[in-house]
């Protein structure tokens, strides 16, 4: 199944909504139905909801045009019932553009609350905030309230809010990045302890904000102290050299019997010139099979044009291209011939493999 469904492109970022989102929409819409039994009302509701998440929408333009000022890419926007997520193809190196690009997310909000306040101070339409309500009260007004809300609540310093980056690019401009990830993680699982804490005996949904921000400062240290432990190490030596390749005019049944022959489970396709045109994973290569069964041809079922990787480049730059391109194994290439294949699970073996060694040797040194 599908999780999510594209609403559009703009200024070249695709824009998707997640399944989980049409939930909240139809909680909303039930939630006003039963309680004023009006259509208008439940009109109301969603499209305060879809005027809400407008301003997220906005917000995490506002993060990904910055990083495009930095030269960064932005492979789509996901609105989800929680929010909304701009991934980004790397986050920056200098901590000062960091700083910028997770500012200019909640500096959105801050525009346009302040522009609804000017309104509504102009036109004397300002009411006690007394006077608002989650579904009642001045439509522009609530809007403008809760684009000041997740300006605070994203400036939290905690990740993976805009606020814990904040915090970890401050920190940077003084320390070790990963130092600074570090100190900015204890903080962020700190304050997911006193979320839940205080969840425990007042709002549930601080339990779930809780979970959240653990997990998400938990995966941005462990992400960090990855990306400083493969530093500096060239792709030849963590890359799959015992590899089998396959020819676009072999049949799938060729495939087969190399993966039940191995443990290699995604191959490369090389022409008669050795020139790589493509790569096949092992699920299309089921999916292919459940389909046409094994006598298709694997030119059929090849992924065209991998990103090749120099055995010379470093294992962070092939580790980026896997997670970008959504090839699990990319080619590995030297001077034009076909010398690998590198995995994630390549990556990981060798970097066990390594620490063990270190491990060995400090424990002989001692």
């Amino acid at each position: 199944m599908k999780w999510q469904w594209k609403i559009g492109t703009f200024a070249g970022i695709d824009v998707y909504i997640h399944a989980t989102f049409l939930l909240l929409i139809g909680w909303v819409g039930l939630s006003h139905w039963f309680q004023n039994q009006s259509w208008l009302e439940v009109l109301s509701g969603v499209g305060f909801i879809l005027t809400l998440f407008l301003c997220v929408i906005l917000h995490e333009y506002g993060h990904a045009l910055t990083a495009r000022k930095y030269g960064i890419k932005t492979r789509d926007i996901t609105i989800y019932p929680i929010g909304g997520v701009a991934r980004l193809e790397r986050m920056p190196e200098k901590p000062i553009e960091e700083l910028w690009v997770a500012l200019m997310g909640p500096a959105v909000n801050v525009v346009i609350a302040a522009g609804l306040f000017a309104l509504l101070f102009l036109t004397g339409s300002l009411v006690p905030l007394t006077e608002l309500g989650v579904a009642s009260g001045s439509f522009l007004e609530r809007v403008m309230v809760v684009n000041i809300s997740l300006v605070l609540f994203n400036l939290i310093p905690a990740f993976p809010m805009d606020g814990g980056r904040v915090l970890r690019a401050l920190l940077a401009m003084r320390m070790d990045y990963v130092r600074a990830t570090q100190i900015a993680a204890n903080i962020g699982q700190g304050m997911a302890f006193l979320f839940g804490f205080i969840g425990l005996f007042t709002n549930p949904f601080l339990l779930f904000i809780a979970f959240f921000v653990y997990i998400g400062a938990s995966q941005e240290a462990s992400a960090v102290q990855m990306k400083n432990v493969i530093g500096g190490i060239p792709v030849g030596r963590a890359m799959l050299t015992d590899y089998k390749s396959l020819s676009p005019r072999d049949p799938l049944s060729r495939m087969a019997q190399l993966i039940l022959a191995g443990t290699q489970h995604d191959f490369p396709v090389v022409d008669d010139s050795e020139r790589v045109v493509g790569v096949v994973t092992r699920d299309d290569f089921l999916a292919a099979l459940t389909q046409h069964g094994q006598n298709i041809a694997v030119s059929a079922v090849m992924r065209s044009s991998p990103p090749e990787i120099d055995s010379y480049d470093m294992v962070e730059m092939a580790l980026m291209r896997i997670q970008e391109s959504g090839f699990p194994a990319l080619p590995v290439t030297h001077g034009g011939q076909l010398v690998g294949i590198i995995t994630a699970e390549n990556i990981t073996e060798y970097l066990m493999i390594r620490t063990a060694l270190r491990t060995a040797q400090m424990v002989s040194a001692s």
